[in-house]
């Protein structure tokens, strides 16, 4: 039996987890900010404890972890799911509406590792899960914003798990690509309010097609959260996990671009070291 510490576990992806953690005799901490719906998507458990945690909160970031570390003993896998996304061209996204998601994606994020962290070093042990995206990996037009909190998340979780795999934790970057889940829905996901007509074709096309593939998107969540679940906590886990054919296609197009652009500016990039 482990314990997991999940953020943003009252909808979606997190939910989900929580639901197939306990149903294989974990003890869950439902990190939420809606403690009412987090209890509506759960089964009434003594292994499961729901707190109350806005991640972009140092203060309730602490708290959570510490209740969690007093009524399980420790935290084994923590799930940093918490998140929200923003659809809208890089110009066309307000300050106010990047800066909000960067809150939650990354600033939130860290804000729960570090408040983790600490019982995690103490045991010299742990799994940490952070909730990418395919956007994480390869960046596309009307996703600018949220893909950089993506992006973020990424380089953190590549130096991270260099950090602390001498101390026995492991990381692992969870990057799902469309799946059917409440993302592109208002309750998720942020429109930007400017409209600019130069990015009809780019960005606009984008807002149309997120608006027709909403709850038809080709991804089970359900399957994904049984293979995060198999894997928490387990030795020699993935750095990444790339989840959808989707994704892994768009991860394996992104390399042969970068490998051949690579190529095309080798002898400029080989030029510049001085010479010996």
């Amino acid at each position: 039996m482990a314990t997991w510490f999940i953020t943003g576990a009252s909808r979606g992806f997190g939910a989900l987890i929580a639901r197939d953690a306990l149903a294989a005799g974990h003890n869950v901490v439902a990190a939420v900010r809606d403690t009412e719906a987090a209890r509506a998507a759960q089964p009434e458990s003594d292994r499961l404890l729901i707190t109350r945690l806005d991640v972009t909160d140092i203060d309730q970031a602490r708290a959570a972890a510490a209740e969690a570390v007093d009524t399980f003993g420790g935290i084994d896998v923590l799930v940093n799911n918490a998140g929200r996304g923003v659809l809208g061209a890089v110009e066309e996204v307000s300050d106010v509406d990047a800066r909000s998601v960067f809150d939650t994606n990354v600033f939130g994020l860290l804000n729960v590792t570090r408040a983790v962290l600490p019982s995690m070093r103490e045991r010299r042990a742990g799994h940490i899960i952070n909730m990418s995206s395919v956007g994480g990996f390869a960046g596309s037009a009307g996703w600018g914003v949220y893909c950089g909190t993506k992006f973020a998340v990424e380089g953190i979780s590549e130096a991270l798990a260099a950090e602390v795999a001498p101390l026995g934790i492991q990381v692992t970057i969870v990057e799902p690509g469309y799946f059917r889940t409440d993302f592109l829905d208002g309750s998720s996901l942020h429109w930007a309010e400017a409209i600019i007509g130069e990015y009809a074709t780019t960005a606009g096309q984008m807002r149309d097609h997120s608006a027709a593939v909403n709850h038809e998107q080709p991804g089970d969540p359900e399957a994904a959260a049984r293979i995060i679940v198999a894997l928490g906590g387990q030795p020699d886990v993935p750095l990444r996990l790339p989840l959808g054919t989707d994704c892994v296609d768009r991860i394996e197009s992104k390399l042969k671009s970068v490998a051949a652009e690579l190529e095309r500016t080798r002898a400029q990039s080989l030029s510049t070291d001085f010479a010996r």
